[in-house]
């Protein structure tokens, strides 16, 4: 993206019109379709220079929330952000760069995360400190079962 431009016009109605362009009636059927990769890449994929990863999270919150899905996109969030932060996996030790790391991933999350999930991130992050899962561990899904157990679905 450059000078701006993904926000010059109706952003909402070029950023629909990629989606069905490439086959797909939904942004979140377009983003399922590619399981942990980061928003800004998805952005890339419908407009390098006129479509912007903000643009993408906003649509797919307002389609989770119209489907009552907003917990499920939490994970999704989540699993977005940990492929772009630790491609990895998680650390196999926890020194002071590999801890910055994570906690770069969990404060994105909480950051992009609705007001009324916050406190449920945050006790699930407070949850990947305490009982770390194991080494390598890479969620390739909202429906990962570590994520499932830490951020399990519910109506909200």
């Amino acid at each position: 993206m450059s000078d701006g431009h993904a926000w010059q016009g109706h952003w909402r109605v070029r950023l629909y019109e990629r989606v069905r362009e490439r086959g797909y009636d939904s942004l979140s059927a377009f983003a399922e379709a590619r399981p942990a990769i980061p928003l800004y890449i998805l952005a890339e994929e419908l407009g390098k220079d006129d479509v912007a990863a903000v643009q993408v999270l906003s649509g797919l919150l307002d389609e989770a929330e119209r489907r009552k899905r907003v917990t499920r996109f939490v994970r999704d969030v989540f699993v977005r952000e940990f492929s772009e932060g630790l491609p990895d996996g998680w650390p196999a030790m926890m020194d002071d760069a590999n801890r910055f790391k994570v906690a770069k991933v969990l404060g994105c999350w909480f950051a992009y995360t609705p007001e009324n999930h916050r406190e449920r991130v945050d006790r699930a992050s407070d949850a990947l400190f305490a009982t770390p899962p194991p080494s390598g561990w890479r969620p390739l899904g909202p429906d990962d079962e570590l994520l499932l157990a830490l951020l399990p679905d519910e109506a909200v």
